[in-house]
């Protein structure tokens, strides 16, 4: 039998409308051997980065985690943490993050999310600009590539990419936002390539799983109510997931849902998780 493993590309900031517009082939891939689908992101979420990827990587919502915007202060990362955090202490798994963002990877702020992945790489933008988060950007990657194509025994890992986000905040929506997603996909297209040269690839079921934490209004900027900034999406592929069980709509707390159903995890009643593994065609075992 196949050794379940999981990838999450964790993408900020990227507008679901455009992406029909753009030169997209992995992201197309992944939508294609399985789905592309909308996230309404609550009415109770702040359209912010912190509570959205909180969410995506805890399972549960603000009310439960407790991160309300960028600073941290006063989180329930304790009772309810990140996925690659549980699955290293709870069920002796060997879990990777890897990005840029301060609050996800430093203890600062009232951080970080990922408390105690099995291996973590933070790689700091020289400063803040496009320019310099397309660079860290890259040597995320890079490290990650490294990660995932050594062979190491990596169950569940958690990969964050920012340039996209900070792009839409310096200079809009316009032409360079819209390379800087296609440079993104890039990067994604560099992680399955990855997975696929493992020395025990073909003993592996990957499932991989892109996500977004949310919009941008033309002109740059999020954090309020509009459509274009409460419309994330979640493309995913892998065991039970094809096109046929694409779903209308998802919640981001469904991302680490599936994450555990993916590893053949059934979540304890304690956990309390608020989202639910996406449809398959077959059940995943729990």
């Amino acid at each position: 039998m196949a050794t379940p493993r999981v990838l999450v590309v964790g993408i900020d900031g990227v507008r679901l409308d455009l992406l029909p517009l753009l030169d997209t082939p992995h992201l197309d891939g992944l939508a294609n051997a399985g789905f592309l689908a909308p996230v309404h992101i609550d009415d109770g979420t702040p359209t912010m980065s912190g509570p959205c990827w909180t969410t995506i990587v805890t399972g549960v919502g603000v009310a439960k985690h407790g991160v309300w915007g960028n600073n941290f202060t006063g989180n329930r990362l304790g009772v309810f943490p990140d996925f690659t955090t549980r699955l290293a202490t709870e069920h002796g798994l060997r879990t990777f993050a890897a990005g840029g963002w301060e609050p996800l990877f430093l203890a600062r702020q009232g951080g970080p999310v990922f408390a105690a992945p099995s291996r973590l790489a933070y790689i700091a933008p020289r400063e803040d600009s496009p320019q310099a988060w397309e660079e860290c950007d890259r040597s995320v990657t890079a490290e990650a590539v490294r990660a995932l194509s050594s062979g190491e025994d990596l169950d569940a890992s958690f990969v964050y990419l920012g340039a996209v986000d900070e792009t839409a905040h310096f200079l809009g929506c316009g032409p360079e936002y819209r390379r800087a997603i296609e440079a993104a996909d890039r990067r994604l297209g560099q992680l399955l390539t990855a997975l696929r040269e493992r020395p025990d690839a073909r003993a592996e079921e990957w499932t991989v799983i892109a996500v977004t934490d949310h919009g941008h209004r033309d002109e740059g900027g999020h954090g309020g109510r509009s459509p274009l900034e409460r419309t994330a999406w979640i493309a995913a592929s892998g065991p039970g997931l094809t096109p046929s069980t694409r779903p209308d709509s998802l919640r981001h707390a469904d991302v680490a849902a599936h994450v555990y159903a993916a590893l053949g995890i059934a979540p304890d009643p304690h956990w309390t998780l608020d989202g639910r593994p996406f449809p398959t065609l077959t059940p995943q075992t729990a």
